[in-house]
């Protein structure tokens, strides 16, 4: 009788042992009993009978799906190639586990589909100058369809995008034509500030007495400064005529 209550008690220990789990601390333990959902088990050391109970981790860390590379066609019929990352959590392990199959793998083809689809719905230029706006529908599509599986999307960038070569090229000679286009703007505005300055010169130096006289010994004196020029003076008509006329008194 003896022998027996020892072999009872050691095989309760065994079956104690073997039915210890241990939930991490970002860990989350979905328990079952005979095939049905039990309970939310927290962290920590929990008891999971064999055959008759069985235990599933569901990891609620943030998480990182790599979107592979998308052939998508804009709303202008341009083909580009598009990839991004999602990041979501598991907010709610049992339904993460009860309503949906794989999740990870899930939330992944969702993501794809969810991309091509969002990009069909803008032209080319907006896709390229509102990446930041494309990304933030994106995640709010796939975030209300994974809500059901107790899942929160945290976020969405579009990675990369990329255009066929004859796109390129068109989108290249497009950005030089502006990048001229504004070189000439900005060469024009300068000349008619010049244009307006010395206008504005001369009217204050035709009014001035003697003003214009100080400006030409002036520009006389920078010229003097390197004696490798050469100075040309232009003599007004008028005073060649004083000059005439007083030789004739003589």
């Amino acid at each position: 009788m003896g022998v027996f209550f020892v072999i009872l008690i050691v095989f309760i220990l065994f079956v104690l042992l073997i039915s210890i789990r241990q939930v991490n601390q970002y860990e989350r333990g979905i328990k079952f009993q005979l095939g049905k959902y039990s309970k939310m088990m927290d962290p920590g050391w929990r008891l999971v009978f064999p055959i008759f109970q069985s235990m599933t981790k569901v990891d609620i860390r943030v998480k990182a799906v790599d979107v592979p590379d998308q052939d998508a066609i804009t709303k202008d019929n341009v083909t580009v190639n598009v990839n991004a990352v999602l990041y979501y959590k598991v907010v709610s392990a049992e339904k993460a586990v009860l309503e949906v199959e794989h999740f990870y793998y899930a939330v992944s083809q969702l993501a794809q589909t969810t991309m091509r689809d969002v990009v069909g719905e803008v032209t080319l230029d907006e896709l390229l100058s509102n990446r930041d706006a494309i990304s933030g529908r994106i995640q709010q599509i796939v975030d209300k369809a994974t809500d059901p599986w107790g899942i929160k999307v945290v976020s969405v960038d579009l990675k990369h995008i990329e255009l066929p070569k004859d796109m390129q090229r068109t989108i290249a000679k497009q950005a030089e034509a502006e990048r001229e286009r504004r070189a000439v703007i900005i060469k024009a505005e300068g000349e008619v500030a010049a244009a307006d300055n010395m206008s504005k010169a001369a009217k204050i130096l035709a009014e001035s007495n003697g003003a214009l006289h100080l400006r030409t010994l002036q520009s006389i004196n920078d010229l003097s400064s390197d004696q490798s020029n050469t100075v040309i003076f232009a003599v007004p008509l008028e005073i060649l005529r004083a000059f005439e006329s007083m030789a004739n008194k003589k």
